[in-house]
């Protein structure tokens, strides 16, 4: 990565833990900053805020390779799964993954109409049936950072007639995608894409998808400033008809944090991410633990979930997930960083 971007982050830590959350860019805290003094000092200019929020949509739109009229803002993923979830008619079935992050699980299995089956990973292209009305996957798992080949997935989704849902929270920003592997996709941009938490996008089919603006307020107007008051007579024509009213701190933090994300580019940024996993899938190796294998910038090491303390006391920030030690490497780090982790882990016991 470029050596400018000692000038964007300086952490006071061995952060290897963006799969939890990302690090502000120093150009984003700036804007957030500047948001919260204005705010404070009732110089709020909420025209211009609502701006930054079309900034924000574009500039998502463009990093997925999606018109910005396909293009959702929230701020959570699971408000987004559950307007999906809330649009399906019952006794749809529902094909998930094996322990899937439960944002994009959970909408569905609080819908009693409806029938969720989980299947393993690996399984899941080969579990859908005529039967299946929607499949359900993240491209990246949360837990042990396996990769889903959404390709399988999307060729058995068309066989069967159904549609195909990416969680891209764990992969937007360093893994690109082909935007033709799924009907809808939900994003939490608070991670990879770095922006703040409050943040989240859902994608849509040219035609909505059958999805219902069941939570619909006045930014869902086609006209959003003569539409405040009493039932909306026309909603947006595009997908902004599935907005949430927008919190302005996270947005007006995402449009600088989405800009740099599209300067240095996704592919490059994954190539970066992935070869520092391979390091420390490789390290880990060697003093005896068993990495999951993928080729993925989330590593799990399996059983040393417990080793997330001492790492944080000794100033590495990973996270323990599922049992699983989780180190997930991004723009700002170095092989540094994997050299200190797996200095620190030396002198874990097995």
């Amino acid at each position: 990565m470029p050596s400018s971007l000692s000038q964007e982050f300086a952490p006071q830590t061995t952060y290897l833990n963006t799969a939890a959350h990302g690090i502000f860019p120093a150009r984003t805290a700036a804007v957030l900053r500047t948001a919260v003094q204005e705010m404070a000092e009732a110089r709020m200019d909420q025209t211009a805020y609502y701006e930054r929020v079309e900034e924000a949509r574009a500039a998502f739109a463009a990093l997925v390779g999606l018109p910005a009229e396909r293009v959702a803002t929230g701020s959570a993923v699971a408000v987004h799964v559950g307007l999906i979830a809330q649009s399906l008619p019952a006794g749809t079935e529902v094909l998930v993954a094996d322990g899937d992050f439960s944002s994009l699980v959970n909408p569905f299995h609080v819908r009693p109409d409806l029938r969720l089956r989980q299947v393993p990973l690996e399984g899941l292209a080969d579990a859908v049936r005529p039967g299946t009305g929607l499949v359900a996957v993240s491209a990246v798992q949360s837990a042990d950072g396996r990769v889903a080949d959404l390709a399988a997935v999307r060729a058995a989704a068309r066989a069967a007639g159904a549609r195909v849902l990416v969680d891209t929270t764990q992969s937007t920003g360093w893994l690109p995608m082909d935007p033709e592997l799924a009907d809808f996709t939900v994003c939490g941009a608070y991670k990879w894409l770095l922006c703040p938490r409050g943040t989240s996008f859902l994608t849509v089919p040219e035609d909505g998808g059958g999805l219902v603006p069941a939570h619909a307020g006045w930014v869902a107007g086609e006209r959003p400033w003569d539409a405040c008051y009493g039932p909306i007579d026309e909603l947006a024509r595009s997908a902004r008809r599935f907005d949430e009213s927008p919190p302005f701190l996270p947005f007006l933090g995402a449009v600088p944090s989405l800009a740099l994300i599209a300067e240095l580019g996704p592919a490059a940024i994954g190539t970066h991410n992935r070869e520092l996993a391979a390091r420390f899938r490789a390290g880990a190796t060697e003093l005896g633990h068993r990495p999951v294998p993928a080729d993925s910038a989330v590593v799990a090491v399996p059983g040393l979930g417990d080793a997330a303390p001492a790492l944080a006391k000794a100033g590495v920030e990973v996270s323990a997930r599922a049992g699983n030690l989780r180190a997930s490497f991004h723009l700002y780090n170095s092989g540094a960083d994997v050299d200190r982790l797996l200095e620190v882990l030396a002198d874990h016991p097995r």
